[in-house]
């Protein structure tokens, strides 16, 4: 068995609409690891020409990522599950001493209907150990939260050279099944 399909929870065209987002957002780069709560997301980005997706083989890299862009002159964001958060607490030391921006966009695990325990510790400290690292924590439960909070979120973090969490809820994604 493998983690897979996400049953869509309300207002599941959320990944079309925070796609528009990241592109109005000037967002030319974004680093991920494969992830079915990002799935629609990620393809959309693979399929825009103006947008270099990266596929990450850790989390952390993301944030290497963020700084290289900025450093030649892009905007990145990085896309990553609660439990990528945790690969990248040493890396965020980069973003603050150098104060490059870096957005992300979490999808939520070990909250409402998780199958699967592993998720639950790392899923209920997301927050904490991402405010600890000095970033901006919001917090999106339905689609609309999510779109307005994904703006603001960009604006934040490149206007302050800041890093910005969108944590997406768990809720929104949608219940996660073990398939075969």
């Amino acid at each position: 068995m493998t983690g897979g399909d996400a049953q869509a929870a309300d207002g599941a065209d959320w990944p079309d609409r925070l796609f528009d987002v990241i592109r109005r957002g000037g967002i030319r780069q974004v680093g991920y690891v494969p992830d079915a709560g990002h799935a629609r997301l990620i393809e959309r980005c693979r399929a825009d020409a103006q947008i270099h997706d990266v596929v990450l083989t850790t989390e952390e890299e993301g944030v290497a990522l963020a700084a290289g862009a900025w450093l030649g002159g892009q905007r990145a964001a990085l896309l990553t599950q609660s439990s990528g958060v945790g690969n990248c607490v040493n890396m965020l030391s980069l973003m603050r001493a150098c104060r490059f921006p870096l957005v992300m966009f979490v999808t939520m695990r070990g909250e409402w209907a998780e199958f699967n325990p592993w998720q639950v510790p790392m899923g209920s400290i997301v927050a904490p150990v991402l405010g600890l690292c000095d970033a901006r924590v919001y917090r999106a439960e339905s689609a609309d939260d999510l779109i307005e909070t994904a703006q603001a979120a960009i604006d934040l973090c490149f206007a302050g050279d800041l890093v910005v969490a969108v944590l997406v809820s768990q809720r929104l994604i949608g219940r996660k099944q073990w398939t075969r």
